[in-house]
């Protein structure tokens, strides 16, 4: 087994569709949408950055609270790519990383330990499936570190997952949260 992967709760997006300050809105039981995202990353992964944009001060303030350190993120207008290459790079002695989204607050912590249990018994990558669509997060071995730091962009890390797809370990999961984002206010609903 190898060491445990850090979780990284990736937080610094724009929110353009949204409408501005998507994670700090309310879910149905008042928590802001990115804080129940990285609690539930924390609850299953202690080790968890939070990657933020510079100036977002009362996200920080409200992620303050989770256990996640805080990760400001210089490039965070780049993209997700650039976002994700700030977590990896900010915790370089991780045996692996579980990328979750912010606005995903719907994912079973013990889904995402699933994926890191997979990444920690030697998995390069590993990912939940719910009626065979992959969602989110998606864990990384440490052996992907160069090319993750390395990411720009909005793309994310899906260029690392479309030149690895054959070593791709697949979760099967009934867990509906690893499909479900919130894009605008309507997806707030339960």
């Amino acid at each position: 087994m190898n060491a445990a992967p850090t979780g990284i709760l990736l937080a610094a997006g724009s929110a353009r569709r949204f409408g501005g300050a998507k994670l700090l809105a309310r879910l149905d039981d008042g928590t802001p949408v990115g804080v129940a995202s990285c609690r539930v990353l924390v609850d299953a992964l202690p080790r968890t950055v939070a990657v933020v944009r510079i100036g977002d001060e009362a996200l920080v303030h409200a992620l303050s609270a989770t256990g996640a350190t805080i990760v400001h993120c210089a490039r965070a207008d780049e993209g997700m790519g650039a976002s994700l290459a700030c977590g990896v790079a900010a915790s370089p002695d991780a045996g692996g990383w579980v990328v979750a989204l912010a606005d995903m607050p719907w994912i079973a912590s013990a889904t995402i330990r699933r994926v890191a249990d997979a990444i920690a018994d030697g998995a390069s990558i590993a990912a939940p499936f719910h009626r065979g669509e992959r969602g989110h997060p998606v864990g990384f071995s440490a052996s992907h570190r160069d090319a993750l730091t390395k990411l720009r962009g909005d793309e994310g890390a899906k260029g690392v997952l479309a030149s690895h797809r054959a070593v791709l370990v697949r979760i099967d999961v009934e867990d509906p949260g690893v499909l479900r984002d919130i894009d605008v206010p309507a997806d707030l609903r339960p």
